[in-house]
């Protein structure tokens, strides 16, 4: 299909309608239907036209929201001038996304046990953070390198932290009274105790 601007106008209009419907209602009750109806197209066609399938719509989801997330951790990891600083902007702007976040967040919970690949297999956890842990692996790698973090495995901890946001993720859709402040502060904390060089 080609990609005018007007396409993409479109179709980034359609991910955020599908975004907020999927965020209200859940998954199951997140028809095409629902979706045109917050967009305010006049039919479902519309939504067919641009994505193949709900599959091929809600992998959109997921690449977009992922991708805003990881530009949002980079420039503010990227800003800090030495490792220990790093981190504790990497597990800041971390939490901080997902706090700003909600409907995203809420969202991607919602559809990450639906997600397919264009195969058709199921995304697993584990697979969708790998991306993330090998970053993390070579943020901690150059922490270790440069002194300032202690010997640790660097692959054991980057999963660690990545459980910790991932855990953050959870709790802010299930938890209305969750202390995510609390949290993050703790977190922040608690890795930069464990991989400082004592």
């Amino acid at each position: 299909m080609d990609r005018t601007f007007t396409n993409q106008a479109r179709r980034a209009q359609i991910v955020q309608a599908a975004i907020e419907t999927i965020a209200e209602l859940g998954y199951a009750k997140a028809s095409f239907a629902q979706i045109t109806k917050r967009a305010g197209l006049r039919s479902p066609r519309m939504i067919s036209y641009h994505f193949a399938d709900k599959n091929d719509l809600i992998r959109q989801i997921a690449v977009e929201v992922f991708t805003a997330g990881a530009r949002y951790i980079y420039e503010h990891t990227e800003a800090a001038e030495t490792d220990q600083g790093r981190l504790r902007a990497y597990l800041e702007a971390n939490l901080r996304f997902l706090r700003d976040h909600p409907k995203e967040v809420a969202a991607l919970t919602e559809i990450g046990k639906h997600l397919r690949t264009g195969e058709g297999e199921a995304y697993t956890s584990t697979g969708a953070q790998e991306v993330s842990v090998r970053s993390l692996e070579a943020l901690l790698e150059q922490g270790q390198s440069s002194g300032e973090f202690r010997e640790f495995d660097v692959r054991s901890m980057a999963i660690m932290i990545r459980a910790a946001v991932d855990g953050a993720a959870q709790r802010l859709h299930e938890e209305p009274e969750f202390d995510f402040d609390a949290y993050s502060g703790e977190v922040v904390a608690a890795f930069g105790f464990a991989t400082r060089k004592q």
